[in-house]
């Protein structure tokens, strides 16, 4: 007896069907699996047979030889325990076989027949769509983000009996549904910029990165609140589109960072990785491409803390993300590319004390020990940052008699305006938007800051920004000036 069944897989946020083609037929009893199945899958065997036999269902004693097609493709992952376990039982008869037409099933097996949540949801589903497929099963955690797709039918399973039950209901007779769970995942608490004391040239500068997508660099001393700031920058952030949020659910869906029960991403990311992470884990990578922080951060924010205590290599790692965008992690059969569009806020001390030009305390460092820690920032990264700001410490006396700042929701409103001007001047960003004192003013500060072509078009961009932020229609002198001001600190 034949069976065939549709799952899929993932490899990078990309997903690809695969054909489960069950066969049992008379011999000595065994299980075998073909079509390059990792030790993921290939222990499957071990917890479809007893999951099987704990449902009260009958395995079958025969010669069992399970195909996972394209053979020529390596597949991992516990997703496909489900459909072979029912394939095993549609050929004894009990699935009928027009049942499992235009049906994609997913699931993980547990010893007792029950069926556990799985990665990379969303993206099957929206494979599925594109294939033409009407109907998808899968554990219940799972169905939010499934249910983000139009046009599936989707049917929660709890347990291999409740999935044999829902394929032998008849057409027509309504599935019982579970209670309806949150559509949208919970946001994340970054705090609100009224929470900030003082730092006005600060909160300014976050203002500028949000309405524009800038990179940022602070630098400054120990308590000065910089994680604070950076903290609430993907507060002041638009919303994300339906587009956006479905690029950050599936990324989020494929690392298995998506909260159980968790549908479409309503909060832009902030992720804010320890200085000791790896290259991989920042970048993304592992024998089956798993998306990094960077990947993660799409569309959000990424925070470097001490940012000159990672190791060089991994920062090194971030300069061609930043520059295209995207990431491409190659291997011998196949190539995945994750998106890296984010916002980079790293921070750093001063000096390695932390105290260079500090009123309170004297600085203990030489000067070749503070060049050395400041090196730790290669030219070329640092070249890709827009703007460098100083964060001075605050006094006491500010922090106990000032009243609540301008909170995030104000900020916010005059970000999401100043970004609904962009597309006008899009790749129109050039000298000859400037007038002639502008223009003056910018080569001016290229020659004596010794800029490169790069940071000089940086610095054309950030001075756009702060036009539009002004409702300007030109970028005037007094735009280039304060575009300026933030690469005199580098």
């Amino acid at each position: 007896m034949l069976a065939c069944l549709r799952s899929a897989a993932v490899f990078g946020i990309e997903a690809y069907p695969v054909q489960i083609e069950v066969d049992v037929s008379f011999g000595l009893p065994s299980f075998t699996m073909v079509g390059l199945p990792d030790a993921t899958v290939r222990e499957s065997r071990d917890r479809v047979r007893l999951a099987i036999r704990n449902s009260g269902l009958e395995f079958p004693p025969h010669r069992i030889t399970v195909n996972l097609a394209p053979a020529d493709v390596r597949k991992g992952g516990s997703s496909f325990d489900l459909p072979i376990a029912l394939g095993v039982l549609a050929t004894s008869g009990l699935v009928p076989a027009d049942r499992l037409d235009h049906t994609l099933v997913l699931g993980e097996l547990s010893l007792d027949g029950g069926i556990n949540a799985i990665r990379g949801v969303l993206p099957i589903a929206v494979a599925a769509r594109r294939l033409g497929l009407t109907r998808l099963l899968l554990p219940p955690p799972n169905a939010p983000e499934a249910c983000v797709v139009e046009g599936l039918d989707v049917r929660v399973v709890r347990s291999l009996v409740d999935a044999l039950s829902v394929l032998n209901r008849p057409e027509g007779e309504p599935t019982p549904l579970l209670a309806p769970p949150p559509p949208q995942s919970a946001p994340t608490e970054t705090g609100d910029l009224s929470d900030v004391r003082g730092q006005l040239f600060t909160r300014r500068a976050l203002e500028v990165a949000a309405a524009g997508g800038h990179n940022l660099l602070l630098i400054g001393p120990p308590g000065a609140g910089k994680t604070m700031l950076a903290r609430r920058l993907a507060g002041i952030l638009p919303p994300l589109t339906f587009e956006e949020a479905l690029e950050c659910t599936s990324i989020h869906s494929v690392a298995g960072t998506l909260h159980a029960g968790a549908g479409l991403m309503i909060t832009r990311p902030f992720r804010a990785p320890h200085h000791s992470v790896s290259g991989v884990a920042l970048v993304g990578g592992g024998p089956s491409p798993r998306p990094g922080e960077i990947s993660l951060a799409h569309n959000g924010v990424l925070f470097l803390d001490e940012a000159p205590e990672f190791d060089r290599r991994v920062l090194e790692s971030l300069r061609q993300p930043l520059e295209d965008g995207h990431v491409t992690i190659a291997r011998a059969a196949r190539t995945a590319v994750f998106p890296t569009r984010f916002v980079l806020v790293a921070a750093m001390n001063p000096c390695p004390c932390g105290f260079a030009g500090d009123d309170r305390r004297p600085c203990r460092c030489t000067p070749s020990q503070v060049a050395a820690y400041r090196g730790r920032l290669s030219g070329p990264l640092r070249d890709r940052i827009d703007m460098v700001v100083e964060v001075p410490a605050v006094p006491v006396s500010v922090l106990a008699d000032e009243g609540p700042g301008e909170s995030s929701e104000s900020v916010r409103a005059r970000v999401i305006a100043a970004r609904s001007r962009r597309p006008v001047h899009d790749g129109r960003d050039s000298p000859a938007r400037l007038d002639a004192a502008s223009r003056s003013l910018l080569l001016t500060a290229a020659r004596r800051l010794g800029l490169s072509a790069r940071a000089y078009h940086r610095v054309l961009r950030v001075s756009r920004t702060i036009a539009d932020l002004a409702f300007s229609a030109s970028i005037e002198r007094d735009h280039v000036a304060e575009a300026l001001q933030y690469r005199v600190a580098d």
